[in-house]
């Protein structure tokens, strides 16, 4: 269903007034209160808050992992609340690009091949090999996951998720098993696809040094966005130290 009053040309995806409450066992949990939120096409976005604000649960939300309470989910003014599991499946498969904090690589294949699990599948898919040249692994295709560090092995996870040209990539911590010099790689690494491919890119994080490498940094406390910040001139990620 197409909303033209929530349409923008410049909105990749949209949250209006977004509730997520989880039971446990007789205990209710409200992961999110009434969350509203944009990602915009081309911007890089960073979401901080403490361990239990809700930010996985925001970003599952975008993704099309997990479904609201209550609340509406747009993408490019298409509403996706209350689509079947087979609609979001495809929407995460056509739309979407996901980066975690473990690498969830397949240990037997190379870096190539890991990619190309991706590239075999996705119906508008760049080449395997030159989706880890954009993230500086060109010479290291052949090498399987024991061969290659913990930052290389992330920089794959990157180019996996890139490689079928999504217009979202969603970034949970990607940087979280990670030294300070190795997440340096794997941020700039995120900005080179953002800047290269356009991606609207979220990254989700409780560390506030890579936030100044954004466009725009959301905070979350509380399930609630406490406040947002426009960098006006986002720092290098060479630049961010923690």
């Amino acid at each position: 269903m197409t909303s033209n009053s929530n349409t923008n040309p410049g909105v990749a995806l949209r949250l209006e007034n977004i509730t997520k409450t989880y039971a446990l066992g007789e205990v209710e949990v409200q992961a999110l209160r009434g969350v509203d939120f944009e990602l915009f096409h081309e911007e890089l976005l960073v979401l901080l808050g403490p361990s239990g604000s809700g930010k996985s649960t925001l970003l599952n939300i975008l993704g099309g992992l997990d479904v609201p309470t209550t609340g509406r989910l747009f993408h490019e003014g298409v509403e996706l609340s209350g689509k079947t599991r087979g609609s979001l499946t495809e929407y995460r498969r056509a739309h979407v690009g996901f980066v975690f904090q473990f690498y969830n690589l397949i240990p037997s294949l190379t870096a190539l091949e890991n990619v190309q699990l991706v590239t075999d599948i996705a119906p508008h898919g760049m080449d395997a090999a030159e989706a880890l040249e954009l993230v500086g692994l060109g010479e290291r295709l052949r090498h399987f996951p024991a061969q290659l560090s913990g930052g290389e092995q992330q920089r794959v996870a990157i180019a996996r998720a890139v490689a079928k040209r999504p217009a979202v990539l969603l970034c949970d911590e990607p940087t979280g098993a990670l030294d300070a010099s190795t997440g340096q790689v794997v941020l700039e690494a995120l900005r080179q696809v953002n800047q290269e491919l356009g991606t609207a890119t979220a990254i989700i994080t409780h560390n506030a040094a890579i936030g100044k490498m954004a466009n725009r940094v959301v905070y979350i406390a509380d399930g609630r966005i406490a406040r947002t910040v426009v960098n006006q001139a986002p720092a290098l990620p060479n630049e961010v130290s923690w």
